[in-house]
């Protein structure tokens, strides 16, 4: 299974990116595997954003996150979106989109940067 993240980029505080996380998974629904969001920030330690379950699309979201972070499945896309309004410089990180299946395993992408101006 290869994961991969478009969308990063560099923008201004107050601004908007939307990421973007695809997988290879072939003939097994979408509703089998949960996607997680996780963010390193440069020198630190990488931290939990938000996930969506396949199950029954529930969402849940970090302190630091919640109420200008939005992770959404796209059908038609194949993709599960990281809709980021309201970026601060704090949000300035490698995002990494982490797609875990009970039974085929944990499977990570490369991270996509963002960083974010004053």
């Amino acid at each position: 299974v290869q994961v991969s993240e478009s969308g990063g980029g560099s923008v201004q505080s107050g601004g908007s990116l939307r990421l973007s996380c695809t997988a290879n998974i072939r003939f097994v629904p979408a509703n089998e595997y949960d996607i997680y969001w996780f963010r390193q920030p440069p020198g630190k330690e990488r931290e939990w954003v938000g996930d969506i379950t396949g199950r029954d699309r529930q969402t849940h979201y970090a302190d630091s996150v919640r109420d200008r972070f939005t992770v959404f499945q796209d059908e038609r896309a194949n993709a599960v979106h990281l809709q980021m309004n309201f970026l601060k410089v704090d949000d300035t990180a490698t995002y990494v989109c982490n797609v875990r299946h009970w039974n085929l395993g944990n499977f990570w992408g490369q991270g996509t940067q963002v960083i974010v101006s004053s």
